[in-house]
């Protein structure tokens, strides 16, 4: 299954996810501070704190 498909797929349980503000502010902070840079054919991951 591709991700686009999994991911606008509707499903039953979507009130029962309900994360915490706590849970959505380490995401957001944690996709701020990867960063991923591509060198010729290999991409490098690192993390900006």
């Amino acid at each position: 299954m591709r991700m686009a498909q999994l991911y606008s797929e509707n499903t039953s349980n979507h009130e029962r996810l309900k994360p915490r503000k706590k849970t959505i502010r380490f995401l957001l902070d944690y996709s701020k501070a990867l960063k991923i840079m591509p060198v010729q054919s290999i991409l490098f991951e690192t993390f900006i704190n």
